[in-house]
């Protein structure tokens, strides 16, 4: 569905304007939760969360470029013998021009998609060994803009076959479809996969727009940020909803898709698409195996 028929949609604006079913006072007691995070984030959760009592955190190099030091950050995790209740995926690029990866692999689906899957996959057993557990998928409403039959396996890196927003939406599909797909396998687990859009937020990603949308539009776009969009706080909400809310467990949500905050969606059609997920699925696991050096 591209942005023009999503417009129209009703189903998409009355889950957009629906109130908020979570905030920073929802989020339970994390003591003793292992999740992967970020320096800078010990300082934020001692200052903004008292719930967080003595919070450990480890900074773990991640580089989603390369699927090689994904695998080797999870190996490291694994390696400090701690359970692991919350992962979030939550890196990625937007609208970059376009490059490959260190793998040689078209770089927004690489980074948003293959980087995640290798780090999520690697890291599988041990969450669910801590189960109940968490993964979370930062997908975007930028997955109703991916290209025809949603990914183009066989040009991936044809850059003549997609465009800049293409390429995104294509990633952000792949979060979907990888989430959903996943979601399936876990069915009989105790780990709750679901899948968030951010909505519109102010942030660094869309530093590329100028090369990827022109000036003019660039600059509409930054001012419509600097106006209108969320904080990287509130835009982190409805993750954190997914990560820490009572409700997930509570009512068994699984390989949903919601919007900020707390409020599911019903995604793309391609989305949708079970075989579609699991042709991601097998050209993701191939692709690992090929790219991936074992010690």
């Amino acid at each position: 569905m591209p942005y023009s028929n999503l417009i129209c949609n009703p189903a998409f604006w009355k889950a957009l304007v629906k109130r908020p079913t979570f905030s920073e006072n929802d989020v339970p007691d994390l003591t003793g939760k292992a999740y992967e995070a970020i320096e800078k984030a010990k300082e934020d959760i001692q200052k903004k969360n008292p719930l967080v009592t003595n919070p450990k955190l480890d900074f773990l190099e991640l580089d989603l470029n390369d699927m090689n030091n994904c695998h080797q950050a999870a190996m490291k995790f694994l390696s400090m013998g701690l359970p692991l209740h919350i992962l979030v995926n939550n890196g990625g690029i937007m609208t970059s021009p376009f490059a490959l990866s260190a793998d040689g692999i078209e770089q927004q689906f690489a980074v948003n998609h293959m980087g995640h899957f290798v780090f999520t996959m690697a890291l599988l057993d041990r969450i669910k060994e801590s189960q109940p557990s968490r993964i979370v998928v930062l997908s975007s409403i930028g997955h109703e803009s991916s290209v025809n039959g949603g990914v183009d396996f066989d040009t991936l890196n044809d850059q003549s076959k997609s465009n800049t927003v293409s390429r995104y939406g294509r990633s952000k599909l792949s979060n979907l479809l990888f989430g959903k797909a996943l979601a399936r396998r876990l069915a009989n687990d105790k780990v709750y996969v679901n899948m968030a859009h951010p909505g519109f937020v102010y942030t660094e990603l869309q530093r590329n727009n100028q090369a990827a949308l022109g000036s003019v539009a660039a600059k509409a776009y930054d001012l419509a940020g600097r106006m209108c969009a969320a904080t990287p706080e509130v835009g982190a909400l409805n993750q954190i909803y997914c990560a820490t809310s009572p409700d997930i467990e509570e009512k068994d949500l699984r390989g949903k898709y919601f919007v900020p905050v707390g409020n599911e969606l019903r995604p793309s059609p391609y989305a949708l698409d079970e075989a579609l997920q699991e042709r991601l699925w097998e050209f993701s696991v191939n692709l690992t195996r090929e790219k991936i050096k074992e010690p």
